[in-house]
């Protein structure tokens, strides 16, 4: 049985931007690989609405470090043990207008997050799981939508997304997805997917994941 980590946000976790709800676990990306993969494979579901690469959000998390991905991962890594392969897929969240940081160095955070992976003992026999990095799709329009002020120069650049992603993961020489490629965000609001586009990552994600484990 070969086990598989999916790390990420809420579009992980399978927000519906209609209405916030979650999508059933057939609906959203991780079930929709975890389909098409079959039997053979085991995939866990570790998405958390507002998590970051590397930074702690207050005013979401009131210090508790629950939306740092860095801090989390760790610690989930180890409750997990052994894991096969870890997907990770975050960033969007560091858009926000509030850590004023730039596509590069958001690209650097989920590099910090591989870096992780790499030198943990979490995969088969005590060695590292495998990595596969994903870039999140750019975010579409945000006019008139609630995101509009937190996210403030998101779109342009999360236009950067894919560049700058791919160059992180051939510096670490791991496997690399750019989501933007393969799939879009809700035109409704902006940063969530909706039910078609996390079937189509998922499909992409599941041929992306044969490869990488046989």
């Amino acid at each position: 049985m070969q086990t598989i980590l999916c790390f990420g946000d809420s579009n992980t976790h399978g927000t519906n931007p209609d209405g916030w709800s979650r999508f059933d676990r057939h609906t959203r990306w991780p079930g929709v690989m975890r389909d098409a993969l079959g039997k053979g494979y085991w995939v866990i579901e570790e998405g958390c609405g507002g998590r970051t690469t590397v930074h702690e959000d207050p005013t979401e998390s009131h210090g508790s470090g629950s939306k740092n991905g860095a801090a989390y991962l760790r610690p989930c890594l180890h409750s997990h043990k052994p894991l096969d392969l870890v997907i990770i897929l975050l960033g969007t969240n560091d858009l926000k207008a509030k850590f004023s940081v730039s596509a590069e160095d958001i690209a650097r955070g989920a590099g910090a997050l591989v870096d992780i992976v790499l030198r943990s003992d979490a995969g088969p026999d005590g060695q590292p799981p495998k990595v596969l990095l994903i870039a999140p799709p750019p975010v579409a329009s945000l006019a008139s939508t609630p995101f509009a002020e937190m996210l403030e120069g998101a779109e342009e650049k999360s236009k950067r997304f894919g560049k700058h992603y791919a160059a992180v993961a051939s510096e670490r020489s791991v496997a690399f997805l750019d989501a933007g490629t393969v799939m879009r965000s809700s035109p409704t609001e902006g940063v969530h997917w909706e039910a078609s586009e996390h079937g189509k990552l998922g499909q992409a994600v599941a041929e992306r994941a044969r490869e990488l484990l046989g």
